[in-house]
């Protein structure tokens, strides 16, 4: 079970909870980061933030699909995107708040930082998501 808090003395968050709980005993998966490379390994969306985070958020939904679980499953992302502009950032946010993830609304920080770990690689997300009963142990 999740329940999804946003604190009555914050600023309200636009799309996403202050706060995830997941009931003790509740299976999760702590995904890697998704990056922004095809099934051969080669970079999408050279160049392009907004490209980038499409097909990061293409290669977290398959993530999640191998463990069973899906968007609105998770709890908790952090979203890194190198630049330091506040519309480079947003831009991205946009690409986020337009996907499955926007369902929860999870728990989310939006990050600019000076590099990621591929070459020409702009966009990066890690995730913690809430893993069905269901799904039977691999």
């Amino acid at each position: 079970m999740i329940r999804r808090v946003t604190a009555p003395s914050l600023f309200p968050p636009p799309t996403y909870s202050h706060v995830s709980v997941v009931e003790a005993g509740t299976r999760l998966a702590f995904l890697a980061g998704s990056v922004p490379l095809d099934a051969d390994g080669r970079l999408v969306g050279e160049g392009d933030p907004v490209r980038q985070a499409e097909q990061v958020l293409v290669n977290l939904e398959a993530q999640l699909r191998a463990v069973g679980s899906d968007l609105s499953r998770v709890v908790s992302t952090d979203v890194y995107v190198v630049s330091g502009e506040p519309a480079a950032l947003s831009a991205v946010w946009d690409v986020v708040e337009a996907s499955g993830l926007r369902t929860g609304p999870h728990s989310s920080t939006l990050l600019g930082v000076a590099c990621l770990g591929y070459p020409g690689q702009l966009v990066e997300i890690t995730a913690t998501a809430v893993v069905p009963d269901a799904v039977a142990e691999s």
